[in-house]
């Protein structure tokens, strides 16, 4: 389950050997599948049951968004507020910002309420004591949102599976003189994620919309392979992806920027970039007869090289 995605030079001779025992020209190697937080159609988001899921149907890697916590934890959780996927409205009902951009986030992120408890103002051990599985069905109840150090230990107890961490919102962090990316870069090498030994039993490929955390992570872990995410069109021009190129080994457009540019993926493939795109999921009304007709189309028709979705189950491993 090694990635396809371009080594630098720097990855070193163990990883270079590694991908040239397994070679093979970008858009023919075997594609892949991305458990959008998890299994996320069948189980809470960002919790072990989901992640559990995602493995259990052979999945190749499991995203975990990241947040940061009050106390410089990194934490598994997709929106930057905790009212969408827990109970944090009952728990601590006092504790909503009254910054207007937050209040604005989390209005974008589906709340109905005008609140919103940014992540950022809740310690670890708060929002432990917060049920993040009820909001999904109740059988859920209790589960509890990972830290990125227990997800590493979740999916390396299960060698061969991979992990796609998100640098979410560093310059949301930044604005509170939090440094995600440092952060990030100091677990990633205390737990030796990194390592040409770990990353051949559990491969790591990192993601963000943010081109300076993309940029970063090209010079402090090298060896990890690294996905500049987009929605914009610009993002897919001959030009801006040669640039691209120069410090991601990878991009990954929102499916319907690949579909209205689909000369896209040759161009990206031409400049040594693979193509990740997202998010296939069961539960939206496209024009595809199933899940699996979409992702089909677009791995097998368009050329991309693996998927975010919500039904790891339903991936197409052949045409």
């Amino acid at each position: 389950m090694h990635t396809i995605a371009r080594l630098p030079v720097a990855a070193g001779p163990f990883l270079i050997l590694v991908a040239a025992l397994s070679v093979a020209p970008l858009g023919q190697a075997a594609k892949q599948a991305i458990a959008h937080r998890g299994a996320s159609a069948y189980a809470p988001e960002h919790t072990a049951a989901a992640y559990k899921l995602a493995m259990d149907q052979k999945v190749d890697f499991v995203e975990q968004d990241l947040g940061v916590t009050k106390d410089g934890r990194l934490i598994c959780i997709h929106d930057d507020s905790l009212e969408r996927t827990t109970n944090v409205r009952d728990v601590f009902p006092d504790r909503a910002t009254t910054d207007p951009r937050a209040q604005a986030r989390g209005r974008a992120n589906g709340s109905t309420d005008a609140r919103t408890w940014l992540v950022a103002d809740f310690t670890i051990a708060e929002i432990k004591r917060l049920d993040a599985g009820t909001w999904f069905k109740p059988e859920f109840a209790g589960a509890k949102l990972l830290t990125f150090e227990e997800a590493i230990d979740f999916v390396r107890a299960r060698p061969g599976f991979g992990m796609y961490p998100e640098l979410k919102s560093p310059q949301l962090y930044k604005s509170r003189g939090i440094d995600q990316v440092k952060l990030f870069v100091d677990v990633v090498k205390k737990t030796g994620l990194d390592a040409p030994a770990s990353l051949k039993k559990t491969p790591v490929i990192i993601q963000s919309f943010d081109e300076e955390a993309i940029r970063r992570v090209a010079v402090d872990l090298p060896a990890i392979p690294r996905v500049f995410l987009t929605s914009k069109d610009e993002d897919v021009t001959e030009t801006r992806l040669q640039e691209l190129a120069k410090f991601s080994t990878g991009v990954a457009p929102e499916k319907f920027v690949i579909a209205r540019h689909p000369e896209m993926v040759a161009r990206a493939h031409a400049a040594h970039l693979t193509v990740t795109s997202w998010t296939f999921r069961s539960d939206e009304k496209t024009e595809y007869a199933s899940v699996r007709d979409e992702m089909k189309h677009f791995l097998y028709d368009l050329g991309i090289d693996a998927l975010f979705t919500n039904n790891p189950d339903l991936f197409p491993r052949s045409r």
